[in-house]
């Protein structure tokens, strides 16, 4: 049976762009409800500037309290070498590095040119190696860019070469603000492979303009090895204008499950967790699954 590995970033990504602030202990209710769901890896925290991103001011206080189960892997964003040492602090298990692949978006988004990402990438990268960190690139506005438009796949594999140079656990292509379409994902994951070859793969896709399941799957046809998903479909990023929600955790869930591709993650949980968030947050949820119900529906 094919396997994906999927990696639930409500915790983080889902809730960085809503207006509500969710009180720690909700946020770490959200992790736990997460893992009992069987999610493994579960980005939970992000350690960037407090004044730039309130949502994520308490991510010590979330690691803190967070249970330990065995298997499960708890990741932090992390854009800078301040956010390496808080990250280290607090306990993380993974880190997940952000370079953006054009100026200026990297410019608003962490405040530096590519240039100067892929340097911090790098001395991240080797730090985080000798404290025994696993270490994801992800590899942002890959699909498209809110202020400079179109992102030619060479820009994004020259990219991808020189993030590769510092041995990451993981590659993470990200569509982030939802422009992408399959013909890109395959360019960007066959021309990755052949880069990089022996790294795994992650996708990272918004449904922005309804391509984002369709992005998945064919992510998952050219080898990629996991997929980032948000229950309920929250999420989005400050920095990028129009940028709407994730791909839900429960909707991919579904394509997959239907398609004979074994996760170890309950879409019925999930989707029970995705109906509690919303609550917490105060709005709808932008699932569909919630609305639809699972097929065939009971008689």
């Amino acid at each position: 049976m094919l396997m994906v590995e999927l990696i639930e970033v409500a915790p983080r990504d889902g809730l960085q762009n809503e207006s509500a602030i969710l009180a720690t202990a909700d946020k770490v209710r959200l992790i736990e409800r997460s893992v009992a769901a069987g999610l493994r890896r579960i980005e939970a925290v992000s350690f960037v500037n407090p004044k730039r991103v309130p949502q994520m001011a308490d991510a010590e206080a979330v690691m803190e309290r967070l249970p330990r189960p065995d298997g499960v892997s708890y990741a932090g964003l992390v854009l800078n070498r301040r956010g390496l040492d808080r990250a280290l602090a607090a306990g993380v298990d993974e880190i997940n590095v952000v370079v953006v692949a054009t100026d200026e978006f990297s410019r608003r988004n962490q405040g530096c040119t590519v240039e100067e990402g892929a340097a911090a990438w790098a001395a991240i990268a080797a730090d985080a190696r000798a404290a025994g960190v696993r270490r994801t690139v992800t590899i942002a506005a890959a699909f498209g860019c809110p202020f400079e438009g179109e992102v030619t796949a060479d820009r994004v594999l020259d990219l991808v070469r020189r993030v590769a140079e510092s041995e990451p656990d993981e590659i993470a292509v990200a569509d982030t603000i939802g422009v992408g379409v399959p013909a890109q994902v395959r360019a960007l994951l066959t021309g990755a492979a052949e880069i990089a070859p022996g790294v795994p793969l992650r996708c990272h896709f918004h449904n922005t303009r309804n391509t984002g399941y369709a992005n998945a799957l064919t992510a998952l046809d050219c080898g990629a090895s996991a997929l980032d998903a948000s229950a309920g479909g929250f999420g989005g990023c400050p920095f990028a204008p129009a940028a709407t929600g994730n791909i839900a955790t429960e909707d991919l869930l579904y394509a997959l499950d239907r398609s004979g591709v074994d996760t170890g993650v309950r879409m019925s949980a999930v989707a029970e967790t995705a109906a509690w968030l919303g609550e917490r947050l105060g709005r709808p949820v932008p699932a569909l699954l919630g609305r639809a119900g699972p097929f065939p529906a009971p008689s």
